[in-house]
């Protein structure tokens, strides 16, 4: 029994379409992989290959975690694994926007004559959190380190 006898070609069509033009837009990257992966169901044809699969998933990705999973494309990395990289990537832009708008609501209270430790710590000079591919991380092992920041304290 196959999907082509219970179920139109039209939605068959309507599908893969879908597929085609899929983003992550605003749903969360698991969202995101549960919904691309319901329509690669139905057009097996446009991702044949564990590569292609990757590839596809990466590039309906946002820009600010797509940008950072460039390494990814380039190697063979399982579908599996992309997913987590992508997450630990949402994860840590998530909590890069929670700090700035923290410290955004500590700098925008009264001025008492000192710099806020905020200030200080991500002032001019600072770097962020480097980009590095995340595969380490998806192994197990932390995926970026700040040794040089005394204030850093891991999640």
């Amino acid at each position: 029994m196959s999907l082509r006898e219970y179920v139109p070609q039209s939605l068959r069509d309507a599908w893969r379409v879908e597929f085609e033009k899929l983003c992550e837009g605003s749903m969360t990257i698991s969202e995101y992989a549960v919904r691309f992966s319901d329509l690669a169901r139905h057009a097996p044809t446009l991702v044949t290959t564990v590569r292609e699969r990757v590839h596809r998933f990466i590039e309906g990705l946002n820009p600010s975690i797509r940008l950072s999973m460039a390494r990814e494309l380039e190697m063979d990395v399982a579908y599996q694994q992309v997913v987590g990289i992508a997450r630990m990537f949402e994860g840590m832009l998530s909590w890069d926007r929670e700090e700035r708008e923290a410290k955004r609501s500590r700098e925008s209270g009264t001025y008492s004559g000192t710099r806020a430790l905020a200030a200080t710590r991500y002032g001019r000079g600072y770097m962020g959190r480097p980009v590095h591919s995340a595969l380490s991380a998806a192994n197990g092992a932390p995926a970026t380190t700040r040794p040089h920041d005394p204030y850093y304290a891991p999640p």
